[in-house]
């Protein structure tokens, strides 16, 4: 057995150990003191009615905007730090605007328009359809939830893994602005502000904007004017909500938002392991050809820098029709642009550069019905989304074949059509006992046309046509007050499409059939004591068809092969807990991810019968401790985290080449908030060992190296200031 395989189990036990330990050592003795900070929180997103956490029949992670600051938490990437079986990574393109996200194995490292990501992530309850422009920065939110598990019946279509709802304050609820200046190493400097007001009894807006900008890793070394530093980060947002309470029955909210990065490449490097495919006369590359880890010696301008632009407009009128039943209707446009892309040997040798730019338009339309019919809860809708991108890579260059020149270029469009109409009902059987489930049919319409070199000249286009019904049982028993067990059945659905990257020709721009999933999940959530609060689910889930992309280097360029592995299976615990007393709090987080391809369809490709999913870890672990007291009439926090991601495979095979190393980091951060609660200043510090770890890495035997996608988060320390008028 490999070396890596024991020492990843004697590391895993070890931790494994040390938490059990921890948890028993310290929530013990903290059960007696006198001082509590547990409370509950109330959220929308689970059965999309209000209810506490640990009433949801659901594994779910709930963070608030106090929990965000106090972590350091200021993007989607971050978030996926803190929050069990959840890893975010940055695998395609260089955009740093790129967040690809996995819950429980389940996700998609391509970013192009004809892949969906196996993980939704929504904003104010809009699905935002593609992986570049997701990682959003965090300001002006109300909260951050995250969804483990299926999510078929009441989000649909691509949240196999889960969902990230991100959810923001509302006009009008509050009054006051606020700003906030940070000043860091590595010349970060940053500003964003957030205003809320009453323009009339009935109207409230809010107002939030911000600028962000630090200093790069690396530099493009033979570049003679390059336009950004490798890792350099440039980004504005903004965005502005209007509600109006037109009468007691209906209010109508208005938002719109954007964003704008004018960004470096991701830090990006490559192993050599060995010669590359002999007969094409191809450099040997040694070790004396790459760069240092964050240099590029790329020859090619523009790679070393990357933008995107989102845009997004959304309307939600919402309207009481009595007292016990209620209507909304949300409507949302969004556009996205950007461009990247990679030299993937990063030497001064013309063998693998792929300069990309995309854009994808989206419209949805969603009614919704939510009310009580005798002693049942209900939520109905229909739902219905449309999408049109493009991506087009050029002029590449794959030595020998493609060497750069006017054909050497690739294009992707695609059109989808979306339609859904769901169902979702909870019954209280008894004060303590509720019975719930729901059901969802969907259906998905996409046309693609696809242009490679290898097509000859002549475009192919494949229409793909995919349903399913999707469905969830669930029963809730409350224990004891704000303390519950639970249990659920969910079935999930990721709509098929086609390959990203058909270099083969056209017989390998086919269609590849969605993939199903059914989840078995048991669980208890609640508040122990006012001291202890805790939350554990036990997953075993089962995948039919799943889709596994497995890129292979070919004559002509990477071909991105996307197939039905057949079965695959994920099974694990999650387990969180907040320990609080008498100042000092305790905020530990655990997961553990076992997942396998388990069959593979005859005639299948690359993929290994055995090998985890990829970019998942098995275990992940976070803790966030500290302790609070008064001081001058003011008041100091003072914390530290940390955040564990076990070692995980770039791709779906037990390729060593590919596995990527296990990364710890470690944070803190001492605020001092004053006495009229009006201003604070925080000192922090964010990967303070700055630990550089992979974030992807895909083997290229064509040329003999892998090519390595690197962590751009770099230690950092520095100030944040911020001053609050009313708030």
């Amino acid at each position: 057995m490999n070396a890596w395989v024991h020492t990843g189990r004697a590391v895993r036990s070890f931790l494994m150990g040390s938490v059990a330990f921890t948890a028993v050592a310290v929530t013990a003795p903290l059960a007696a003191q006198d001082d509590t900070d547990v409370e509950e929180i109330l959220i929308t997103s689970a059965r999309k009615r209000e209810e506490t956490v640990y009433e949801t029949p659901a594994a779910l992670t709930v963070f608030n905007s106090a929990v965000l600051t106090d972590r350091g938490v200021n993007t989607v990437e971050d978030v996926g730090k803190y929050v069990p079986n959840v890893a975010v990574t940055r695998f395609g393109v260089g955009n740093p605007a790129q967040a690809a996200v996995f819950i429980r194995g389940i996700g998609t490292g391509d970013h192009l328009i004809t892949t969906d990501p196996g993980v939704g992530v929504y904003l104010d309850g809009v699905y935002l359809g593609r992986q570049l422009g997701n990682n959003l920065n965090l300001a002006n939110v109300e909260r951050v939830e995250v969804l483990r598990g299926p999510q078929g019946t009441l989000y649909g279509r691509n949240t196999l893994g889960g969902a990230v709802n991100i959810v923001t304050r509302k006009p009008g609820e509050e009054e006051g602005f606020q700003f906030t200046a940070q000043l860091g190493t590595r010349e970060r400097v940053a500003a964003n502000f957030y205003g809320n007001t009453k323009l009339a009894d009935n109207v409230g807006l809010s107002v939030t904007g911000g600028w962000t900008s630090r200093n790069g890793v690396g530099d493009a070394i033979n570049i003679a004017n390059p336009e950004a530093r490798i890792g350099e980060i440039n980004e504005f947002f903004g965005r502005a909500a209007l509600q109006w309470d037109v009468n007691e029955k209906l209010s109508v909210l208005a938002t719109i938002d954007g964003t704008s990065g004018d960004n470096g490449q991701s830090p990006y490097t490559i192993d050599i392991i060995g010669g590359p495919v002999p007969g094409f006369g191809l450099p040997f590359l040694s070790d004396d050809d790459v760069p240092f880890r964050d240099d590029s010696a790329s020859t090619v301008a523009g790679l070393e820098s990357t933008s995107n632009s989102t845009f997004g407009v959304s309307v939600t009128v919402d309207y009481e029709i009595n007292e016990n039943w209620s209507t909304k209707v949300l409507g949302s446009y969004r556009e996205s642009e950007y461009t990247g892309g990679l030299d993937d040997d990063i030497t001064a040798f013309n063998l693998s550069e792929f300069p990309e730019e995309g854009e994808a338009d989206q419209f949805s339309l969603e009614w919704q019905l939510n009310g009580q019919i005798g002693g049942f809860d209900v939520v109905a809708g229909v739902y219905y989304f449309t999408e049109e991108g493009s991506n087009f890579s050029g002029p590449f260059t794959f030595n020998p074949f493609n060497l750069a020149g006017p054909n050497d270029f690739f294009t992707l469009e695609q059109e989808t059509e979306s339609y859904a109409v769901y169902a979702n009902a909870s019954y209280a059987v008894t004060e303590d006992l509720t019975i719930g489930g729901g059901v969802r049919y969907s259906e998905d319409e996409k046309d693609a046309v696809a242009l490679f070199p290898s097509f000859g000249g002549v475009p192919d286009s494949e229409s793909g046509n995919f349903d399913e019904v999707t469905w969830d049982v669930n029963v809730t028993y409350a224990l004891a007050e704000n303390f519950n067990v639970y249990g659920q059945i969910q079935r999930g659905y990721q709509t098929g499409g086609f390959p990203p990257r058909p270099f083969g020709g056209p017989d390998q721009f086919n269609v590849f059939d969605e993939t199903t999933a059914i989840n078995y999940e048991v669980g208890f959530k609640g508040i122990i004591n006012e001291y202890l609060a805790i939350s554990t689910s036990f997953f075993w889930t089962e995948y039919d068809d799943l889709a596994l992309p497995f890129s292979d280097p070919q004559a002509g360029g990477f071909v991105t092969i996307t197939e039905n592995a057949g079965g695959a299976r994920a099974r694990g615990i999650e387990v969180e807990a907040s320990v609080t007393a008498d100042g000092f709090f305790l905020n530990p987080s655990f997961g553990y991810n076992d997942n396998e391809i388990t069959s593979l369809l005859p005639g299948t490709i690359g993929l290994e019968e055995g090998a985890p999913l990829p970019l998942s870890p098995e275990v992940t672990i976070a803790i966030n401790t500290g302790y609070e007291f008064d001081l001058d009439g003011g008041t100091v926090r003072a914390q530290a985290n940390y955040s564990f991601r076990d070692s995980l495979q770039g791709q779906p095979t037990l390729n060593e080449a590919e596995r990527i190393d296990a990364r710890s980091l470690v944070g803190f951060n001492v605020t001092y908030t004053s006495e009229d609660g009006s201003w604070d200043l925080q000192a922090y510090g964010e990967n303070i060992f700055d630990t550089v770890y992979d974030q992807g890495r895909l083997i290229n035997t064509f040329h003999g190296f892998v090519g390595i996608v690197l962590s751009n988060d770099r230690s950092e320390f520095g100030l944040r200031f911020t001053k609050r008028f009313g708030l």
